[in-house]
């Protein structure tokens, strides 16, 4: 079995980049230079006039902890588009302490999402670590959607034909952990006009303490080698907490008991050389063995945080498989 995928140059260097710039900002004192991170991300603003066939805008949910989603709105609907259109509630990814929503990668990926799928994407730039640890991240997400279902449209430009009832949950590694979280919650959560009805869990960034054999296999896999991951998890937690934390062992002997709790459709996306591979795999089981409704979609030669790099084939492929999905589900 291969240990490592074939990659296209421009994607080997960017990894090579990434990495200095890991090494470089995250310390081993626990903190993290985010000056340094600030300063490198490229990051675009929000245009109100349309793009690529997409307008966005930027809407503060609470000032105070500086939470807030960047909205993007399709402006092409065609007639054959079925109207009202469904929201997307996107958590980005970047281990709970690297990444934003407008950074120029994810703003790509979102306005993507939007045309492809027909559908308003919420993009949430939520707090991060390890200046903001566990829950904030959750409850962050779930205050997102709060503010969905309370705050009138006509206040932050939402648009008329977005349909809350038709809501997804998104989100590609940590962004796919935060997902899962905000699904359990909005489970037990009575909205008057939100419904999360489905979750694309992109690659969700799970753990444990004892390795996997994926993660011991693929320790040195870029972009997320195992000691990066355990630095990420160690800046997440509260102070004391292990690995085996519900946070991040979510199908282990800590896990939440989910078994009442009305939980979405769910598709769960995994990479073959992606080291999170074995604890994703757990997840689709462990959501099957609760008798959720739920997917495997399997890229045999895709590396983690496949998605933001648009040269790998891959991509194309979850644009379509997620597409169908989306359109399936709110078809119920």
């Amino acid at each position: 079995m291969a240990s490592s995928p074939v990659l296209p140059w421009k994607t080997k260097i960017v990894f090579a980049i990434f990495s200095a710039v890991a090494d470089t900002v995250y310390r081993s004192n626990g903190t993290i230079n985010r000056r340094l991170i600030n300063f490198l991300e490229a990051k675009v603003s929000a245009n109100d006039k349309p793009y690529r066939g997409v307008k966005t805008s930027d809407v503060v949910v609470d000032e105070t902890r500086n939470l807030w989603f960047r909205l993007f709105t399709p402006t092409e609907i065609h007639k054959h588009h079925v109207i009202p259109l469904p929201v997307i509630v996107f958590f980005h990814g970047g281990g709970f302490s690297l990444s934003s929503a407008d950074g120029i990668a994810y703003d790509e990926l979102c306005r993507k999402f939007a045309v492809q799928f027909s559908a308003i994407i919420v993009s949430v730039n939520y707090r991060l670590a390890p200046e903001h640890r566990f829950p904030s991240q959750y409850d962050d997400g779930i205050d997102t959607l709060k503010f969905l279902d309370e705050t009138e449209f006509n206040r932050f430009g939402f648009p008329t034909f977005a349909d809350l009832s038709k809501c997804f949950l998104a989100g590609d590694s940590a962004g796919g952990n935060l997902a899962h979280h905000v699904a359990v919650r909005s489970g037990k959560t009575n909205f008057k006009r939100v419904k999360v009805i489905g979750q694309i869990s992109i690659q969700p960034f799970f753990g444990g303490e004892e390795r996997t054999e994926s993660e011991t296999r693929l320790a040195k896999a870029q972009p997320i080698p195992v000691e990066r991951t355990d630095w990420m998890w160690k800046a997440f937690l509260p102070e004391g907490e292990n690995r085996d934390h519900e946070a991040v062992n979510v199908s282990g002997s800590r896990a939440m008991d989910i078994n009442g709790v009305k939980y979405p459709a769910t598709m769960v996306v995994v990479g073959g050389f992606d080291p999170l591979q074995d604890r994703q795999r757990e997840f689709y089981k462990w959501l099957k063995r609760n008798e959720k409704e739920v997917k495997l979609v399997e890229y045999p030669n895709a590396i983690h945080a496949f998605l933001v790099f648009p040269e790998l084939p891959e991509g194309s492929e979850f644009i379509t498989e997620a597409r169908n999905f989306v359109h399936e589900v709110r078809g119920k």
